[in-house]
């Protein structure tokens, strides 16, 4: 019996004693855990201690130059204080009699304040009244007029909104295409060959001035391997032009016609190249179809390679059928002897980007820049511009057009040619 009682107090005990433990290494968690965190507190106060005196002594170094401002402007206000440069300025504006410009008006409020302080009515009122003097109207006037011959000029120049030129219905805009319509008569939301542009406002090398428009370039980070960033098609599509011409070849029995007219020269610097926008008259005629010339436009060095190798220069005379489909004509340009319709284009072709120019009594037929023989390569292409839209039928002449050196030197781009193209299987072919 007495064996039992010891057994159970024997286990009573054992079992206070792990209670009495278990709760003791609670306890000592608990308070390890106020400890962390106190510690965590202390750092945190230590570091915002840090960041106060930081903050201190930024504010202690800029106080200087602060003080000194306040004993400058002081020093000024004394000056004036005693109200003879405010006299003698109204004596001398009184006698103004046309009355004084804005900048003098708002000049003399700034005298007032300077000596009279904020409080005196006349102040706010000399300040009032230079604001109602300016003439937004016509400061904005003389802003445009700068900003846009800057512009013009070539210089790198931000052009409000306000001033970005909007040109009358029916006159031709600074890329030579009246105001409702781009460089390839195609409505203003499409792209430089009349194709519709899924970007919208965002408009191409050839359409409208446009400040908000996505810029592109032939070299740099807005060069050619970056154009599918804004434009997709330019780097998946799968028919995209220039391509390098080689063979073998695939065989076609029709023939290509130009008959261009000659007509009033009407030329413009795009900021991309040179282009001759043509009156309506000049066509082609592709395997009987007719297609209209809008106009013609140059590349340096050629943007076509013949097995491999660019010439000097290419013009691509770009054409468009009443269904809206396009066809552009490539005439290689290699150096040679010079060429008289070059030579009367770089005569009239403004070095700067700019607005159409229209040399009065000069004519031009674009024929002139033709070879006699019409033999070519073709295959189907896209614009080699953004937005790089497909299904455009190219034709390249193989025989060459002489230019002499010194006029591709004059050319105002000294690149301005979109790389070669995969071909992707496309066939080319020859007549």
């Amino acid at each position: 019996m007495f064996k039992i009682i010891a057994i159970i107090l024997l286990a009573i005990s054992t079992a206070g004693a792990g209670y009495f433990g278990w709760t003791q290494k609670k306890s000592v968690a608990a308070v390890s855990a106020q400890v962390e965190e106190l510690t965590q507190k202390v750092e945190e106060a230590d570091k915002k201690a840090e960041a106060s005196e930081e903050e201190l002594a930024a504010s202690k170094e800029m106080l200087p130059p602060l003080m000194t401002k306040a004993q400058e402007l002081e020093a000024v206000k004394a000056a004036f204080s005693t109200g003879t440069v405010l006299k003698d300025l109204e004596a001398a504006y009184a006698k103004e009699k046309k009355g004084l410009s804005p900048e003098r008006q708002l000049g003399l409020a700034g005298v007032r304040l300077l000596t009279n302080g904020t409080k005196d009515p006349a102040t706010v009122e000399a300040f009032q009244k230079a604001l109602e003097m300016t003439d937004w109207k016509a400061q904005q006037k003389v802003i445009c007029a700068a900003q846009n011959a800057l512009a013009a000029a070539g210089e790198k120049v931000k052009v409000m909104s306000e001033c970005a030129p909007e040109a009358p219905a029916g006159k031709a805009d600074a890329h030579g295409a009246s105001a409702a319509k781009d460089a390839h008569a195609a409505p203003a939301a499409k792209d430089a060959h009349g194709k519709d542009d899924k970007k919208g406002d965002k408009k191409d090398a050839h359409g409208p001035a446009d400040t908000h428009a996505v810029h592109w370039d032939y070299e740099g980070a807005m060069g050619p391997e970056n154009w599918g960033k804004e434009f997709p098609t330019c780097g998946k599509g799968k028919s995209q032009a220039p391509l390098n011409i080689k063979g073998p070849f695939e065989k076609v029995r029709f023939s290509v016609a130009p008959d261009y007219k000659q007509g009033q020269l009407k030329i413009v610097n795009n900021g991309h190249t040179i282009q001759v926008n043509v009156p309506a008259g000049s066509k082609i005629r592709i395997d009987g179809k007719p297609y209209d010339l809008l106009q013609f436009h140059f590349h340096r060095p050629s943007e076509e390679h013949i097995d491999g190798k660019p010439s000097a220069m290419v013009v691509h005379f770009v054409h468009k059928n009443t269904e809206g489909e396009l066809a552009v004509l490539a005439v290689m340009l290699r150096e040679g002897n010079e060429n008289p319709g070059i030579k009367t284009l770089w005569t009239h072709a403004p070095k700067k980007e700019g607005p159409e120019v229209v040399p009065d009594g000069v004519m031009f037929n674009p024929a002139n820049l033709l070879p006699k023989e019409m033999d070519f390569f073709h295959y189907d292409g896209s614009l080699t511009t953004p937005p790089c839209t497909e299904k455009v039928k190219f034709f390249i002449l193989k025989t060459q057009v002489n230019i002499a050196k010194e006029q591709v030197s004059d050319f105002p781009f000294k690149m301005n040619a979109r790389p070669v193209q995969p071909a992707n299987g496309r066939p080319i072919y020859t007549n």
